[in-house]
Order: C-alpha cells, then structure tokens, then sequence
C-alpha cells in the first residue's frame, strides 16, 4: 500500500507543539519505556483492578461508552494498541456482534508489554472470536508500528495508553500512517479536572490515594507512585487536542468530550478522505 503523507513529519521543533515529559522526579524521557514496563509487569494480573481502583470503579462504564460514541461500522478493521487485557477488544467485537450483527469485523491488538498480552490471550481463549481469528495478538511498540502497513485499518484506538509513552507525538504520527483515509482515531486518556474542588480532590487522590492503595493492596507503593504520576504529568486534553490536529487527523468541535469533569477524556476524529 502506498505511504500516507503525514505533515506531522515536516514539523520543527519550534513548529510542533511537544509532548515529551518528565515524572518530575528527576527520571529521564528516555528511561519512561522500561520503567513503565516493569510497572505493568508488576500489575499485569491485575490490571482491571487496578483500573477500577484509579477510576473509582469508573472504568467499565468509560470504555462502554467510548465504544458506543465510536459507532464502529460492519467488517471495520479495528487496531487497539496498548490493548493488553482486551477489554476494549472484548466490548468492540460485542458491539459488532450484538449492535452491527456482523461477523466479518476483526481487532488486531497490540501492546509493548508481553504480560500484558498474555492476559488478553487467556481472557480471549475460550472465546470464538479467537477459534474465528477476529481477534489477533502481537508484541508492538505504539512509537514504531513497524509491521502494521500503511492505511490499513478503519479504526485506530488506544484506552489509557498514551500517557505510557515517552513520546506520545511519535504514537500520533504511527496512528495517521497506518489509518485509512476516511478511517478513524479514537482515544480514551485520563484527563485534567478543572472544576476547583473536584480538580483539588482528584489531584490529592493521584497524589496520595493511589499510592496509599497500593501499598496496601499490593504492598507496592512504588509501581502505583509511578503509574499514578504518568497520569499527572500527561497534557492538558486542550494541548493534546492539539497536538493530535497537528498529526492531521480532524477532531470535531472542541476536539474532545469529558467524562466524569474530566477524569477521562475521549477524542476521537478522524483521518481526512483526501489523505
């Protein structure tokens, strides 16, 4: 297939409008990948819980609802990267099969993080979407989808994953290559509260909730310190509405919807037909 044009690529660094971040406790961009691997290695088998406890139990009725606002059409190619644990992969594959009555639709996930994945494998095992190969797996990295051609997929989605990256601009950049012209992008991230007292509550509750409940759950108060502060320091939804317009994909409106004031926000868009 041909090379999509992506004028992300001719952007400066005085032109582009950056993403890079630091923890903010000293940790260098370019340790964030093995550091928050070794983070989901920890977490992996109960990442669901995890993301229940960060979402205050949240996370299910989010995803359902991304899905739906999403409004995938039959036989779409969806790829779900930074997927692990299929639970988008689960809800996208039931809303074909019950919403669209379709049979043909297929997902193809892919995380950087292999037990991750592993619990995606087993939660999808006993499933017919994997006896029916609609539902594939692969260890990828969502900077550098190397194996993932050129305008490929109608519907690139990634649920809480950007804010992993090192370089979420260079995800962007991978997510207009490898879309359809036409085709979609959608993605679910956690969000900035700017309501006053639902803002402060929320901060302290990343700040100090999450660690204190992973130490006491899984007496791993440093993983849960990490996770919580990748979440923090991610941009603003307005800056990343932008940064998302700058790898070419059109966002409607304001460029994103909030859910619950903010704590997860959903942009989806799309890839221009005359790409």
């Amino acid at each position: 297939m041909s090379s999509a044009s992506t004028p992300k690529q001719k952007a400066t660094a005085t032109d582009s409008p950056t993403l890079d971040m630091l923890y903010g406790d000293n940790v260098p961009i370019s340790a964030k990948k093995d550091i928050m691997g070794d983070v989901y290695c920890k977490v992996a088998d109960r990442y669901d819980t995890v993301s229940d406890m960060i979402s205050m139990s949240m996370n299910k009725r989010w995803k359902q609802r991304f899905i739906e606002q999403m409004r995938p059409m039959p036989g779409d190619k969806m790829l779900d990267v930074a997927g692990g644990t299929c639970e988008v992969a689960r809800r996208y594959l039931q809303y074909q099969d019950t919403v669209n009555h379709d049979t043909t639709s297929s997902v193809h996930v892919v995380d950087f993080n292999d037990s991750m994945l592993q619990v995606g494998r087993h939660r999808m095992a006993q499933s017919s979407w994997m006896d029916n190969e609609r539902v594939t797996f692969a260890q990828g990295n969502a900077e550098d989808l190397a194996d993932v051609p050129d305008n490929s997929v109608d519907i690139y989605c990634i649920s809480a994953g950007m804010h992993n990256l090192p370089h979420p601009e260079h995800a962007l950049r991978e997510a207009y290559r490898v879309v359809k012209p036409g085709g979609q992008f959608a993605c679910l991230e956690y969000g900035h509260t700017d309501t006053p007292v639902i803002g402060q509550i929320c901060r302290w509750y990343w700040d100090t909730g999450i660690p204190f409940l992973g130490q006491v759950l899984a007496n791993d108060r440093a993983s849960y310190e990490r996770l919580a502060r990748s979440v923090r320091t991610f941009p603003h939804q307005k800056r990343f509405a932008q940064a998302i317009r700058h790898a070419g994909f059109h966002l409607p409106g304001a460029g994103y919807e909030l859910y619950q004031w903010g704590m997860m926000v959903a942009y989806i868009g799309s890839k221009p037909r005359t790409a």
